[in-house]
């Protein structure tokens, strides 16, 4: 057996072992009934089930069993842990001088890291762990506001943990700069931008500079050049979250906020997303805007806002892909932007039926960076919507406005 293609016999009769790779009850009431009964063309009769499809159904679990090392029908009852799946196995086989069979003498399983099975695990773990987040008491909520707005707060790219040298980009960023610039530029967007009904938080993707106790980005493995350890750039970031969340309460009545995936932090913006999802669960003001997909959407009124980190889809891409997996907002929208980063310097793009702004990052430039000559003007620009006429206001602001 190589790889995950599995054909096993056709009217094998599977054992009770089977039953742990079973998805849904259905599944498990499926393969028990072969048990009991013997034969998988009398368990479909049983069970009113075509027999065609109920073959097809136990194909599909008896290939996940041995994508896990379990295939009973070719000798094969070790399964790999879980987080992993079967890559292949190898046999050693030799000629037996008195029956003058092929005999198997040594096999050996080879397996590799599960990515979707350890995607899942690490949302299990984090949504276990955030039972224990102590809980955001209910704050009063400002005492007027304009009913037709929304005023949209990005952040993106701001690289918490990320070390660089003036010497070498043209300014100094380590986490305690990051926390200083993020907080106080985000201070000055919600005092410049008018007293809005809502707001959202657009936390645009790698908040995080690295994605784990090691200085590298997740996808490549490429050295980061790292401030400190894991533990404390995410204090770092938990603490600058909710003091930008704190302020959004304090000037909008509902304020929904966005932890996007990047492509430095994929893990990271998973567990933020849970627990801040968590961590004001008693306000009701606040909403973590929950999505699997790294595609997020916000409607307000008849404007559309969408919202995508750019590391897995071009800016032009972008109208066309919002549309296909929000047809019903897209449909009852006139006015409709969508935001995305990664690039670190400012875009805007009319397309068909949306326009697309790329924003630009607070961070300085690190020497991988500079060394690439990359340049842009640090900046974050708040915008304001209304709830028929889309865009109606912004504000910009810099780190050289709060050093």
């Amino acid at each position: 057996m190589t790889g995950l293609r599995f054909v096993p016999p056709q009217d094998a009769v599977p054992t009770e072992a089977l039953l742990r790779f079973c998805e849904t009850e259905r599944q498990r009431e499926c393969v028990q009934a072969v048990i009991d009964i013997g034969s998988i063309t009398h368990a479909a009769r049983h069970l009113n089930t075509d027999d065609r499809s109920f073959r097809r159904m136990l194909a599909q679990i008896r290939a996940r069993a041995a994508a896990q090392g379990h295939a009973p029908e070719y000798g094969m009852t070790e399964q790999v842990p879980d987080g992993f799946k079967l890559k292949g196995r190898s046999v050693l086989r030799k000629l037996d001088p008195v029956t003058g069979q092929r005999v198997e003498v040594l096999s050996w399983d080879k397996s590799s890291a599960d990515d979707e099975r350890r995607a899942e695990m690490l949302r299990e773990a984090f949504a276990a762990l955030s039972e224990e987040v102590p809980r955001v008491a209910s704050i009063a909520p400002p005492a007027s506001t304009n009913e037709a707005l929304c005023n949209l707060f990005t952040l993106t790219d701001s690289h918490v943990g990320m070390l660089a040298w003036r010497k070498e980009g043209g300014a100094d960023w380590d986490m305690q700069i990051a926390e200083d610039t993020l907080v106080g530029c985000f201070e000055q967007m919600v005092e410049r931008s008018p007293c809005a009904d809502t707001c959202v938080v657009n936390q645009l993707g790698d908040f995080l500079h690295y994605d784990g106790l090691l200085p590298v980005t997740p996808g490549h493995g490429h050295v980061l050049d790292a401030d400190g350890r894991f533990s404390k750039m995410v204090r770092t970031a938990i603490r600058i979250l909710r003091r930008v969340i704190d302020l959004a309460l304090s000037r909008h009545k509902t304020v929904f906020v966005v932890m996007a995936e990047g492509n430095h932090d994929l893990a990271s913006s998973v567990w933020l997303r849970i627990m801040f999802g968590a961590l004001y669960e008693n306000e009701p003001r606040v909403k973590v805007i929950d999505s699997e997909l790294p595609y997020y959407v916000h409607v307000h009124g008849e404007t559309m806002l969408a919202f995508h980190h750019g590391h897995l889809k071009k800016n032009d891409g972008l109208p066309l892909l919002f549309a296909a997996q929000y047809p019903r907002e897209w449909g009852a929208t006139t006015k409709r932007y969508a935001h995305t980063g990664h690039r670190h310097h400012e875009e805007i793009k009319e397309h068909s039926g949306m326009k697309v702004t790329q924003h630009s990052t607070l961070a300085a430039r690190d020497a991988y960076a500079a060394r690439g000559g990359w340049h842009s003007d640090r900046q974050a620009t708040a915008y304001t919507y209304h709830s028929r006429w889309g865009q109606v206001g912004s504000v910009t602001v810099s780190p050289e406005m709060v050093a």
